[in-house]
């Protein structure tokens, strides 16, 4: 088996039980500040089973980052492409978001703008230790 995909299911395997744990809080916080907030079993099976997908599948994207051999707007693309599609669809599914145009594409504005914040940061900060990390290995 591919050692990228081995690792891609070994930390999604790993890291997936924390999106329903963290779904679990929030439905929690929700129904003791809420006391009209209540879901059908259905809703709940739906959201523990979509949770651990989408945690599954973010921690496992992770990998893409890692293939030497890939260059670094081809392993940015598979994992923005893989999450996106992910939360799209695990919002949707829960009906946290309606299935309606103008709301998906407020909420692609939303999710795009955040996921390159985020990876603009990271890129920074992985940069500047590069660099430092760079400058011992010379002196």
């Amino acid at each position: 088996m591919n050692k990228y995909l081995k690792e891609f299911l070994h930390r999604g395997l790993m890291f997936g039980g924390f999106g329903p744990i963290v779904m679990s809080i929030i439905m929690l916080i929700l129904s003791c500040t809420l006391p009209q907030f209540s879901l059908s079993g259905t809703e709940i099976f739906t959201a523990v089973v979509s949770t651990y997908i989408l945690a599954f599948l973010q921690s496992g994207a992770s990998v893409f980052n890692q293939i030497e051999h890939w260059s670094v707007p081809k392993s940015l693309l598979c994992h923005f492409s893989l999450i996106y599609v992910a939360y799209s669809v695990c919002y949707i599914i829960n009906s946290w978001i309606p299935f309606k145009a103008q709301v998906i594409a407020i909420f692609t504005v939303i999710f795009v703008t955040v996921y390159f914040i985020v990876w603009g940061i990271v890129y920074v900060c992985v940069r500047k230790v590069s660099k430092k990390l760079n400058e011992q290995l010379k002196s």
